[in-house]
């Protein structure tokens, strides 16, 4: 297994410090799902926002700059070469509507996943 290079964890572990207002408002949710969610890994030589690994689901969120990137789409396609289901949300959305946001992370989670019961807990 190749290791990471320092510099991408080190960017990873910036990117947790200074998550924005739309990370922290996902993650607030995400943190509760089961199974387990992550932020900002590094797979490969990109650096994920939110990812469960054990159903290979990545969860990006845009800005903005984003809008028709072809790096996103490259991104998209390497990811998915590598098993990985990625969904992305933009920023304002997943702000704003951030229940609509983890309605359909947890439909992809329930699609994917062999966990008897993916939800909240309490809204299961």
């Amino acid at each position: 297994m190749q290791r990471t290079p320092p510099e991408l964890r080190s960017n990873a572990r910036t990117i947790r410090t200074n998550s924005t207002d739309a990370e922290r408002a996902l993650w607030q949710q995400l943190r509760q799902v089961r199974p387990r969610f992550t932020r900002q890994l590094v797979v490969s030589h990109y650096i994920l926002d939110f990812v469960c690994r054990t159903l290979k689901l990545a969860i990006e969120l845009d800005g903005g700059q984003h809008a028709e990137s072809e790096a996103d789409a490259t991104r998209t396609a390497y990811l998915e070469a590598q098993g990985w289901s990625v969904l992305r949300f933009w920023n304002h959305d997943a702000l704003v509507n951030t229940g609509g946001a983890m309605e359909v992370i947890l439909a992809a989670v329930a699609r994917v996943s062999t966990h008897p019961n993916p939800s909240l807990p309490g809204r299961g």
